[in-house]
């Protein structure tokens, strides 16, 4: 029997008074606040389930004639109404509504009640699906569902959750392409592109996991990564600096207080897919990204552009592609830190004086602009050495002469550019350790893909934004046409 509006409130208001005086005796049964708050949610939820399906209740079930006209054909409503379900904050609702098409049996070509409600195209509200993907950002899909069935009682699959996850990044291009530049008050006068790369771990393709057991060879790992690149583009003010400036903020280990902050930092993501055509590959549809984001941001101010990345020849390579002309490329100062370590740790102990005094002094020959010096006493210094130590010197020292034009440092500091900001390692841990390589986890390329365009938005602080404009896309598509 379907019940109407106004029977809906009846039983709200019955609802509502029970609530009261559950309250009433909760206060004479002395319960803990805190197990009043949970069964006041409870009840809460329970009453706003009856109050909305008062709502739905208040259009009918979208019975508007036997015949109409849509879309320049006659369609006729269906002799009985149609169940569709409807899974919401507060609980699972059953909608009847009539549906139309050419004929009975025929596919469903409109659907009023669907329209004048503006339900989704799937099962899930779409305050259901922005508190679930919101769980699902931070933690495992597991565990998001979990926390929503823990909290709300609603019950979910994983399955449902990650189809969830993919539908709704099929909107996440779109987003991206629209969304405007930052208002150029707020931006700095430098323009900064960050790009690094990282494994993502994938589950093994059906055809391997089908095979006959065998022994792995040599080197080979259990579960295969595939790469994904993440970069990033902000502006910041300039900081100029001495040498002297940067080695005491690096033995101090602290962030020197008057240095600028990155503005409007947006990130984005891409996977290596499989195919040899060269869009498979992760690194140019990602600086094709990072070209059109800093395009928008200069406008036609003709700011210096740095870009600042550690030595993968193939990331400079992508630069030159994407970002040519006068972009300044600078090699991470933290990457260089890291050899000259391991340069350090070829003749004094790990953790000793000794050597924290051969990284600074060679910290400084490069802060000061004398590559040269510092790869020929490298040089001569790796005479010296026998074995494994001196292979490990010798890549040192191709590392540093192979990135020696991104590495005019003493030019940088003098005119206040960014030379180690650790944004891009910083990306690549938010983005791709800290949710897609947690223990355990194994990812589909569409799976991985998904969750990569749906978190750096996320972390750029655009949720809100995108979900606006997933919805919009999607009622639109549903509804747009008029009969």
């Amino acid at each position: 029997m379907i019940m109407t509006q106004e029977k809906h409130f009846i039983k709200a208001n019955e609802q509502f008074e029970t609530l009261c005086d559950w309250i009433r005796n909760a206060g004479k049964e002395r319960l803990r606040i805190d197990q009043v708050e949970r069964g006041l949610f409870a009840r809460l939820l329970m009453l706003g389930l009856t109050l909305l399906k008062a709502f739905v209740a208040g259009f009918g079930r979208g019975d508007v004639g036997r015949a109409i006209m849509w879309a320049g054909c006659t369609l006729r409503r269906s002799d009985e109404p149609h169940r569709r379900r409807y899974v919401s904050i507060f609980g699972e609702l059953s909608i009847e509504r009539f549906v139309y098409a050419k004929r009975e049996k025929q596919k469903i070509k409109h659907v009023p009640l669907d329209a004048q409600l503006g339900l989704p195209v799937g099962d899930f509200s779409y305050v259901l699906e922005d508190w679930q993907q919101r769980l699902c950002m931070q933690g495992s899909f597991d565990e998001g569902v979990e926390s929503l069935d823990a909290w709300l009682g609603v019950k979910l699959s994983v399955r449902s959750a990650e189809a969830m996850n993919r539908q709704m990044a099929r909107h996440a291009m779109d987003f991206r392409v629209s969304q405007k530049p930052p208002p150029p008050d707020e931006e700095g006068p430098l323009i900064v592109v960050t790009a690094d790369g990282k494994g993502v771990p994938m589950r093994r393709p059906l055809e391997d996991r089908t095979r006959s057991s065998r022994r792995r060879g040599k080197g080979e790992k259990k579960n295969k990564k595939q790469m994904a690149y993440v970069g990033a583009v902000y502006t910041i003010d300039r900081f100029v600096r001495t040498a002297d400036d940067v080695i005491d903020e690096i033995r101090r280990k602290d962030r020197a207080g008057e240095r600028p902050s990155p503005c409007h930092k947006r990130v984005w993501a891409e996977l290596t897919l499989p195919g040899e055509e060269e869009l498979a590959n992760g690194k140019p549809r990602l600086f094709s990204q990072l070209a059109a984001e800093a395009q928008s941001r200069d406008g036609q101010q003709n700011k210096p552009l740095v870009c600042l990345m550690d030595g993968e020849r193939a990331l400079w390579e992508a630069q030159r592609t994407w970002l040519p002309g006068k972009t300044i490329g600078i090699l991470d100062l933290f990457h260089v830190m890291e050899r000259l370590w391991i340069a350090a740790y070829c003749f004094h102990a790990e953790g000793s004086c000794q050597a924290e005094a051969f990284v600074t002094d060679r910290l400084r020959m490069l802060l000061e602009g004398k590559v040269g010096y510092l790869l020929g006493g490298l040089r001569r210094m790796a005479t010296r050495l026998r074995g494994e130590k001196r292979k490990k010197l010798q890549t040192v020292i191709g590392y540093l002469d192979n990135n020696r034009q991104h590495m005019k440092y003493d030019e940088y500091l003098a005119a206040g550019y960014p030379i180690g900001s650790g944004v891009a390692e910083g990306a690549c841990r938010h983005v791709v350790k800290d949710r897609l390589e947690r223990t355990g986890m194994r990812w589909t390329v569409d799976g991985a893909q998904a969750m990569l365009h749906l978190r750096t938005i996320y972390l750029n602080g655009d949720w809100q934004k995108f979900l606006q404009h997933s919805i919009e896309i999607e009622q639109t598509t549903l509804y747009s046409q008029t009969g």
